[in-house]
């Protein structure tokens, strides 16, 4: 700890973040969440732009830092300090391992993954200022904080910054203007056959807009829905030959496990609300024309009747300028995919694969599959074992192997006792065989770096924080 206080009083020799210092950024010592090794010390605060931000340092730092990108997004109009703790509770393996953690909260909740890398950015920065540059520093993101990393990857990380490696795990790493097009199918699909999400009395919508602006439809109304025509929430037994229909045909056309409808329309519902109303002045970035529905018992029906939209051309530029990714990667990245991870299907890996070999930047990834079965975390030691094997990358030079990875994980499960699930030889097929390519679709990177750096001059172009 000593060393911790003198690091902070040479901080004021570091280049101060960006943002204007309207308040006062400074960590404030608080109780450290459960579970994290005996004589960490805990920090909270909130950033120049209202972000709400948790930082740990182990009594046994080995001088690295985890910079932590979190999922989501969440839905709430302001900061959340519980999510940047929480989220430090759930990954506290990383503290344990030796490093220092930072997350942010973000300064708002709703879509924006460019806001949230800044955010994101921003704790590093105010982790220097407060306990000086570490020896290396390393991000990582979870779910959609995959997106978010690999954004700061994209825009903060050039070759000798500031990042040493990145850790993507259970990643949303397709970007947003073809990652949600499995839900944008759901949401119409959903409305073919249950016809409640409008009602026919109620006042109707586009369905591209996931919910009317104003709307007071709550999550656990949308539940009774989901419940009223599918039976979802009952035992197969209890639900009536249409109700089972309904899913059965629901679940075969849009590839979607069971366990996961509700979160899935959710997201269809609310999130593309945000993004709709909230982000894109209610411009539509979605389609689903040329998209051909099959696995139905009336595919004929379903695709003479689903609702059909074109997306406007400046709302899909705004949503991939803002969540894209162009491959243009100068630092290890290694990822962490279940193989049946049910939100973030494992599908996602192929699509930030072949972005960057599409950029001639694949050199810098490598890629690693478990049989785990679940999205919000997995194995402790599966964890640790990627932070070892990244550092050791950004070290050495030397670069793992799916099969080193796999080899190396059983010294850490004698201490975690969570298991080793890794599949070496696994290799994702391609994003479009999950998931049903719009025209034009299929060549990846989704957004270039010449089309990035052509749109970053276009006046308000993207998502506003």
């Amino acid at each position: 700890m000593a060393g911790l206080l003198l690091a902070g009083t040479l901080a004021g020799v570091l280049a101060p973040a960006p943002a204007a210092q309207a308040r006062d950024t400074s960590p404030r010592p608080a109780a450290c969440p459960e579970g994290l090794p005996d004589g960490a010390a805990c920090w909270t605060g909130t950033d120049a732009n209202g972000a709400h931000y948790a930082i740990a340092v182990p009594a046994r730092w080995n001088g690295g830092l985890v910079v932590h990108a979190h999922g989501g997004p969440d839905l709430g109009d302001a900061s959340d300090p519980r999510r940047s703790v929480e989220d430090l509770g759930r990954w506290r393996v990383m503290v344990d391992q030796g490093y220092a953690w930072a997350g942010s909260s973000y300064r708002r909740g709703g879509y924006g993954t460019r806001m949230a890398a800044a955010d994101t950015e921003n704790v590093r920065r105010l982790f220097v200022e407060e306990f000086g540059e570490p020896r290396r520093t390393y991000l990582h993101g979870q779910s959609w904080g995959g997106n978010v990393a690999a954004k700061v990857v994209e825009t903060y990380a050039p070759e000798g910054g500031p990042y040493d490696g990145a850790l993507l795990t259970n990643g949303v790493l397709a970007g947003a203007s073809r990652g949600y097009d499995h839900r944008v199918d759901l949401r119409v699909v959903y409305q073919y056959y249950c016809a409640n999400l409008p009602r026919p009395e109620e006042k109707q919508y586009p369905l591209w807009q996931g919910l009317r602006r104003g709307s007071t439809l709550t999550t656990a109304g949308l539940r009774a829905r989901l419940q009223e025509c599918t039976g979802y929430a009952s035992p197969p037994g209890e639900r009536t030959a249409l109700q089972q229909r309904n899913l059965d045909d629901i679940l075969n056309v849009t590839g979607i496990p069971e366990r996961t409808l509700e979160s899935h329309l959710r997201f269809s519902v609310f999130t593309f609300r945000d993004i709709v109303h909230e982000r894109l002045g209610g411009r539509n970035p979605f389609s689903n024309r040329g998209v051909r529905y099959t696995g139905s018992h009336d595919d004929k029906a379903l695709n003479a009747g689903v609702e059909r939209f074109a997306a406007d051309p400046a709302a899909v530029r705004d949503l991939s300028y803002d969540s894209d990714l162009t491959g243009r990667v100068a630092i290890p990245v290694l990822t962490l995919h279940a193989k049946d991870d049910p939100t973030a299907f494992v599908e996602h890996e192929a699509a930030y694969r072949d972005t960057l070999r599409g950029a001639h930047r694949d050199r810098w990834l490598v890629q690693t599959f478990t049989g785990e079965h679940e999205h919000s975390a997995l194995s402790d030691a599966e964890y640790a074992v990627s932070l070892a094997a990244l550092d050791r990358w950004a070290r050495t030079g030397r670069r793992p192997t799916p099969r080193s990875v796999a080899a190396a994980c059983p010294a850490f499960d004698r201490v975690y006792a969570t298991g080793c699930f890794h599949d070496p030889g696994y290799r994702p097929a391609s994003y479009s065989s999950r998931v049903r390519p719009r025209p034009g679709g299929t060549s990846w990177p989704a957004m270039t770096a010449a089309q990035a750096k052509a749109w970053s001059r276009v006046p308000g172009v993207g998502i506003a924080p």
